[in-house]
């Protein structure tokens, strides 16, 4: 019996299909272990030796593989063709080796696509494990770990509420607010353009004004509108006819098929999708065998694919669509990646695989691919000018024709922001002018003047990043990897440190502290240049033109000396650095000309950066008998807060009610100190003395319950008032509620809780937000549901949470059954579940007992279990 071991259970299905009877075919579920999160996983003093640890849910799968491995003849590590693949068969003959299980015969392969022909050939060419590779991915994880285990601590003593820094997740976030920070700096120009309507043979055109009073113009030179209306003026009496009329041939050449980096920027751009769930849904349409492998930074094509692909070109179009010779595309990239091809169809006679986004991304694909061996498109551009009758004023018209759509007629490259230049400014207003189609003009010719117009523009700061334009930047510094795109910009939001709006990335206050503390005290380690350089050392680890421990060795000589510097400076000479480092953000010059740090409350203190528990925060120097306060934001327009609003007293203790700004927003405090009461303001309540006191004085204790003779209270908690009697709860509607519900309508409200009318409650019938149909394979009805953490598709046994980059509005029939099908694969038996199979046991003996020794294994290694485990089972149940 040979073995082999691939990461996802999907994988295990479709190969097991190709290979014989002698094969059983397991999924790892990924990587099988890691660096422990704990000081000491990687010791550079013992030469970088490093510490492993099984993760714990993996124990079950790895005992299944042990316990397969020591019957086998032969193991095959089949695996990913990557770093990450390399790294997990490692992972695997690791623990093998030291729990004695592993056969003598170990071999590694690799399949750029997951085919029945792929895979047979690559089991024909088996190879040992790439040890540069495993290097490389050594060094990437231990680099990774010293930066996180030295720097995070570093940011936790020194910086309040500042989370983690990472190798390269920090380089992306500096990239985001040295954005942020260019559209605060940046200053409007006013700018005018002069356009003319014009006609001829009865077909409409537009002429802009390039020269006017003999001075050629660019787009700032007329600057106002007086200067805009003698320009319009001028045009309007001028006589214009046409002085020379260029026309010029063009060619388009299609891209290359796509690479990692610019299927996430392309699916960004077209689909909307984040860089996560591209990958997501094209490791689903790899693992199906529909596309070749999505790792890879190459951009060339197998010959025969190259065939295949001018063949159904020559299928759909004429002749004159397919070049005269096969298309060559090549990649500057030098890492190990490379030796992959480009991202394709396995059979580009597929044009539709799937449905919902794996069909939509399937399409992306397929058109690329296609596009790419298809000839180029050709155009003729034509420039007119026409000049009045002194000559001192030029109108100009551009056009284009296409004259054979080419690769165009299937597929044409999407941009980002298309009316913004390179330099960040608003392009001209006549940019767009080339697409447009020009009548048949010759010189001496005038068209008619319809109508002339002066149109106002203002300069446009740089746009934000989007996904697609960050991980093109990315890319062109050399910054991380394509492979490592979607998890850098994943840690980014979770770490809330960027905001996604509008598909834009903003920089939040935390984001812009760390990136501020990070360029102040550990500027090279965050620069560009640095980090892609240390990219391309670590190419080289993978290529074997270096040795991973003196690349970390190199950098941990001064990396740490560095972070001990730092951590021994006292945190209050760390903020002072701070104020004075972003003293331009934080206290930007005033148009006034006056001192922008002077304290907008008392009128004599300076504000200056201060630390909290909670993070930074702008003070006035006058603390405590100024105690204006701010956020950390740029004017104090937003966040600004002139200290504590008295309300008055409490009539019984005499203690001052102050109306104060907190981390989570308003609150009221009672008296001073630790023994101070607190409590938040609801956003349905117009505060005054009175309310205050009624907050302060929650718990209200209603009464006792008829019933039971426990106290009912109405109090506020998180998630809005409530009542609560003896551990049950039920929900009020406004705070108002909380003060004047008596004690019937408290009980028929804790009632009708209890009976679903209130909190729904588990298992009771809602109402689904989506009827979708039946399930395609199972036929059981599928909905879309409401839950406490989100919305959730359930087929009544199978919940299955939904992506977030899906929204109920989005998913697709066969979306939910793929997320029912995966969510049932990977969950354990429940217990008492389903009766049958405790009947079914006792017939089926011992191979019945495989999904319980490995039932987190999913249904797959299920079945690649039950024929050995008849022989191993008496042994397993000895060790248990």
């Amino acid at each position: 019996m040979q073995l082999v071991i691939v990461e996802s259970p999907a994988k295990a299905k479709t190969i097991e299909k190709y290979l014989g009877s002698d094969f059983r075919v397991l999924a790892s579920y990924g990587h099988i272990r890691d660096l422990p999160a704990k000081d000491g996983s990687v010791r550079p003093d013992e030469n970088f030796a490093m510490d492993w640890e099984p993760y714990a849910d993996k124990s079950k799968q790895l005992k299944a593989i042990a316990d397969l491995s020591k019957t086998a003849d032969r193991l095959i590590l089949a695996t990913d063709p990557d770093r990450e693949g390399e790294a997990i068969s490692w992972h695997v003959q690791e623990v093998l080796r030291g729990r004695k299980a592993l056969p003598k015969d170990v071999q590694r392969v690799t399949f750029n696509a997951i085919t029945k022909q792929a895979v047979t050939e690559a089991m024909k060419r088996p190879r040992a494990l790439d040890t540069d590779l495993i290097d490389a991915y050594r060094a990437r994880r231990a680099l990774d770990y010293l930066v996180g285990f030295t720097l995070s601590p570093v940011l936790w003593r020194k910086l309040p509420g500042a989370k983690s820094a990472g190798r390269v997740q920090s380089v992306a976030l500096r990239l985001i607010v040295g954005r942020e920070r260019e559209i605060e700096a940046f200053k409007a120009q006013e700018y005018w353009s002069v356009t003319a309507n014009m006609e001829h043979d009865g077909t409409p055109f537009t002429a802009r004004l390039v020269q006017w009073e003999g001075k050629k113009l660019d787009r700032l030179s007329i600057g106002n509108g007086d200067d805009a209306n003698r320009a319009q003026a001028d045009v309007e009496a001028g006589r214009f006819s046409v002085q020379s009329v260029e026309t010029r041939p063009a060619t388009r050449n299609p891209p290359p098929p796509f690479t990692t980096s610019t299927l996430q920027q392309e699916a960004a751009r077209k689909l909307g999708f984040s860089a996560d769930h591209t990958m997501r849904i094209a490791q689903g349409l790899y693992e199906d065998g529909a596309i070749t492998y999505m790792r890879t930074d190459g951009v060339q094509m197998d010959g025969s694919a190259i065939s295949a692909a001018r063949k159904a070109v020559a299928d759909r179009y004429d002749a004159s669509y397919v070049p005269d010779s096969p298309r060559q595309y090549q990649t500057k990239a030098k890492n190990a990646q490379e030796a992959h091809e480009a991202i394709r169809p396995t059979d580009f006679g597929r044009d539709r695989v799937g449905s919902g986004d794996h069909a939509r991304l399937y399409d992306l694909v397929w058109k690329r691919a296609l596009a790419s061996q298809m000839a180029s498109a050709r155009m003729e551009r034509t420039t007119v000018e026409m000049a009045d009758g002194t000559g001192r004023h030029i109108l100009r018209a551009t056009g284009q024709v296409v004259l054979f759509p080419g690769y165009l007629a299937l597929y044409e490259e999407g941009t980002d922001d298309p009316a913004v230049g390179r330099s960040g400014q608003q392009a001209d207003a006549g940019a767009d002018d080339e697409s447009r189609r020009l009548p048949r003009l010759r010189e001496g010719d005038a068209p008619a003047k319809k109508s002339v117009a002066a149109e106002q523009h203002f300069t446009q700061p740089p746009p934000r990043f989007s996904e697609a334009s960050l991980v093109k930047r990315m890319e062109e510094l050399g910054i991380g990897r394509p492979s490592t795109y979607a998890s850098i910009i994943k840690t980014l939001k979770d770490r809330d440190y960027v905001r996604v709006e509008k598909n834009r990335f903003h920089a939040e206050e935390s984001g812009r502290l760390v990136t501020a503390f990070l360029e102040r005290f550990f500027e090279k380690y965050v620069g560009f240049d640095y980090t892609a350089e240390l990219e391309e050392e670590l190419d080289d680890v993978s290529g074997g033109r270096a040795e991973w421990q003196a690349v970390l060795d190199a950098f941990w000589r001064d990396f740490k000396p560095r972070t001990a510097e730092v951590m021994e400076q006292q945190p209050s000479a760390i903020t002072a650095e701070l104020d004075q480092f972003l003293a331009p953000y934080l206290f930007p010059e005033r148009a006034d000309g006056g001192d922008p740090r002077l304290c907008p409350n008392c009128g004599a203190g300076k504000l200056a950066l201060r630390g909290g528990r909670f993070g930074a925060f702008i003070a006035c120097s006058n603390y405590p008998e100024c105690k204006y306060t701010r956020r950390f934001a740029q004017s104090g327009a937003e966040g600004e807060d002139t200290g504590p609003e008295q309300l008055g007293q409490d009539p019984e203790t005499g203690l001052p009610v102050e109306r104060k700004a907190g981390r989570f927003g308003p609150y009221i405090q009672l008296g001073e100190g630790k023994d101070a009461k607190r409590a938040s303001i609801p956003k349905d309540v117009d505060l005054d003395l009175e309310w205050a006191l009624k907050l302060l004085s929650l718990p209200r204790t209603i009464g006792a319950h008829p019933e039971t003779g426990e106290p009912i209270t109405a109090s506020i908690g998180r998630y809005g008032p409530y009542l609560a009697h003896s551990g049950k709860y039920a929900r009020l509607t406004s705070t108002a509620e909380v003060f004047e519900t008596g004690m019937n309508a408290a009980v028929a409200k804790l009632a009708d809780a209890a009976a679903g009318g209130g909190r729904p409650q588990r298992g009771a019938a809602r109402a689904p937000l989506r009827e979708l149909g039946k399930h395609p394979r199972t036929e059981v009805e599928l909905r879309v549901m409401e839950g406490r953490y989100g919305a959730y598709v359930t087929d009544g046994e199978t919940n299955a949470t939904l992506p977030k980059s899906l929204t109920p509005e989005q998913l697709t029939l066969e979306e939910a059954a793929q997320l029912i099908d995966a969510r049932a694969a990977a969950a354990p038996p429940k217990k008492g579940r389903k009766a049958p199979a405790k009947k079914a046991a006792p017939k089926a003996g011992a191979k019945k007992t495989a999904p319980k020794a490995a039932s987190a294994a999913g249904a797959e290694t299920e079945a690649a279990l039950a024929k050995p485990k008849k022989a191993a089972a008496p042994r397993a149940k000895k060790k248990i």
